[in-house]
This record gives C-alpha cells, structure tokens and sequence, in this order.
C-alpha cells in the first residue's frame, strides 16, 4: 500500500496573516462606505418622514397649514390614489399634487384630463421638466433653479401682491399662455405661475417651490398668506400625496425603458463613482517615472533579495520573465568555463558548441534548455531550474 506525499507549499506562498496585511485597507474602505450609507439612508428617512402631508406635525409636514384652512371654513381631504383625486373634481374643489414627478406619464395625463374643465383649482408642487409639461401644457420648467430662497411679488396676482415677499425661489418657468400671471421672477423667469382655464372660469397653479407650505418654514415672510390664499380660495381641498401602492401606476402607463426606472440624479452618481475608482486606481498605482538606484542602508542577504524577486514573479504569474531571468544567469556562468566571452553568452552560435564539448551526452539539450520557450506551469518551471543546475555541475565537472 502507498502513499502519496503531501508536497508543501513553498516560501512564495502568501499566509493568511500575509492576505490581510495585504487586504484590511480595502476591506476598511468598504465599512466605511457601507456604514455611511446606512447613516445617510436613515437619516435622509427620517428627515423625509411625512413630508408635505398636511397629517404631519414634523418641520418637513404641512399640519399647520391644514390647521389654518380649517379655521377658515376649508376642509382637508388626504387622498393617495388618481381614482380617488380624479373623482374629487368639481368647481368647489381645489386640488394640490404634493409631489407631481412621483406621477407616471400615464397617471398625469389622466389626471389633467380630470381636472382640465372642471372649473376647480389645481396646485402643483415643484413639478419638474417632465410632469409640468404634461400637467399644465404650455409650462416649461427650466433646468436652472432660483439662486434666491425669498422673492418679491412683481406681478398683478391679487394673492402674491397681499402676500409680499414669500419663498417660493425652486424651479423656474416659463410659459406660452398670454393671460397667465408669472410671479415672483428670479432672473425673469417666474417661479409662481398662475394659467386661467380655457372654459369653465378654473385655473391652474404651478409653485416652484413647497417651503411655503411646510410647518417650519410657514412663519417666514408672506409664506402663510400666500398659502392660505391659494388654498383656500375653494371650500374644499384635496391633498394629493402621490403613493407608490397605487396600482394606477401600472394600469394606465406606457411600457417603461430601463433609464425611466432610475431616480433623478443617477447619471451624476455614477460620475462620482468613476472618479472614486480613478482616484483609488491613482493611489494603488505604482509611483511614476523611472526607478532611482539608491545605496542600501544595510546589507540583505542574496536569498532574501531571492526569495522577494521570486514572490514578485510569483504574483504576476510572471513564468516567463523568471525563466530567463534563470536562463540568462546560467549562460553568463557557463560562458567563462567554456571558453566564450561573457559578451556572447546569449548567442547560441557562439555558446552551444564551445558547451557541447564539455558534455557527456547523458540526455541533455542544452539549446532547449537555454533558449527554449517559457515554461507553461509552475512545475516545469520548477523541472526547469533542476536541469539547468544539473547542466551547470555537468560542465563543472572535471
């Protein structure tokens, strides 16, 4: 019965303590990152928890408002379906769609369709270049919001000129209808629209920002009066809040491309994701230019220098170099013992018949063996330095 023995790993194999020397730097980077992406997930949140919900008593919610439209005689209705804003249309009724970009193509056309004779108000929030095009055709927002958060009127809307000046600088807007009142310019674009309705005596209101209708920002300004005025000029308000549970979502909209599907602001993310890996690549990469020799403050022992050549090669998975490094040295060392002038050790005009006199034909090819083609493994590389020691104490042999 036998045994197969176990061959031992050689000097050039990494330890396990080697690999995380090597590796704890990266492996920290991604911690980090995925623990700071856990902290601004939660906190982004918790900061956007019940944002413009008029239920809300958070500094991002709209309680307040709601609160103030209810002294004045105008009840609040949350709703979070299109069935149920479309249902809600009538001249009593002011609409307002807290976050119209949450909205699929589908749904705001069907929800301008709704509300377009209907004679009531409809109040849109910040929409952007897409939804605002298609909930209040003839608007266009522009890509370059306000520089300003606070605004001053400059327009004939009874409600923006009581109100005085009032945050309303986000999105800003143009449009093509003659008769709209734009309010509230920043740079000449208006960021408060207001597009009289074609027939039925309704309008259309496009805000550019929602800060006036938030609880911590309600105080500021003309900010509660320009609210209570758009809000409250029906005895009835629905609060649109747009969910994603809506299954109108799906029923009623086109088939989607894959970029449709990804939030706003991807394209920059991914920008800043290849930056990061260029700057990562820049800081790993090896230092630029050519090598400076130096003297060594201490002497290190050839079979160290060795060894660490050999770990190098090792990890390039460099055969080929690290066999004629061995090739070249053992022809440089054979060279004088034959005869040939260092010079021409790398010809094998000059090299292998000045050696094949030396040989006892046992089976070696010296030309194979000196200037053959690189090894394809590990063990023939390993074959390889064995029969070249073997040719050189063959020469030296008296």
């Amino acid at each position: 019965m036998t045994t197969e023995a176990t061959l031992p790993s050689t000097s050039a194999s990494p330890t396990a303590r080697q690999l995380w020397t090597r590796t704890r730097g990266i492996a920290l980077a991604l911690v980090v990152l995925i623990a700071g992406a856990v902290a601004i997930a939660v906190i982004r949140s918790d900061a956007r928890h019940g944002e413009l919900d008029p239920r809300s008593a958070d500094p991002g919610g709209s309680r307040a408002v709601a609160e103030l439209l209810a002294d004045r005689g105008v009840d609040t209705r949350v709703v979070t379906t299109l069935d149920e804003a479309a249902a809600a249309n009538g001249p009593d009724t002011t609409l307002l769609v807290a976050v119209p970009d949450l909205l699929t193509r589908g749904q705001q056309s069907r929800l301008h369709e709704a509300f377009a004779g209907s004679g009531g108000r409809t109040v849109l929030v910040a929409p952007g270049s897409a939804s605002v095009e298609r909930l209040a055709p003839g608007v266009t927002a522009d890509p370059a919001t306000s520089l300003d958060a606070t605004l001053s009127p400059d327009c004939a809307l009874p409600a923006a000129r009581r109100a005085g000046p009032a945050e309303t600088g986000g999105v800003r807007y143009t449009t093509t209808h003659l008769d709209a009142d734009e309010c509230y310019p920043s740079e000449r674009l208006a960021t408060l629209l207001r597009i009289p309705a074609d027939r039925a005596g309704g309008d259309t209101v496009v805000l550019g920002a929602p800060d006036i209708l938030v609880n911590d920002r309600l105080d500021e300004q003309g900010n509660a009066s320009l609210a209570l005025q758009l809000l409250g000029s029906r005895p009835h308000l629905v609060w649109y809040l747009p969910s994603l549970s809506d299954t109108s979502a799906t029923a009623t909209d086109e088939e989607r491309g894959f970029f449709d599907l990804l939030p706003s602001g991807w394209l920059w993310g991914t920008l800043q994701l290849f930056i990061a890996a260029a700057l990562a690549a820049l800081w790993r990469a090896r230092r630029l230019g050519p090598l400076v020799p130096e003297r060594l403050p201490v002497a290190i022992r050839a079979s160290e220098t060795a060894e660490g050549r050999a770990r190098l090669y090792r990890k390039a998975d460099a055969r080929d170099r690290a066999a004629d490094a061995l090739r070249s040295t053992t022809r440089t060392r054979l060279a004088p013992l034959v005869g040939v002038p260092v010079t021409q050790a790398h010809t094998p005009e000059a090299l292998l018949p000045a050696l094949s006199t030396r040989l006892h034909g046992d089976g070696h090819d010296p030309h194979t063996l000196l200037f053959g083609p690189p090894p394809g493994d590990d063990a023939a590389l390993i074959a390889l330095a064995d029969r070249l020691d073997a040719l050189e104490r063959e020469v030296r042999r008296p």
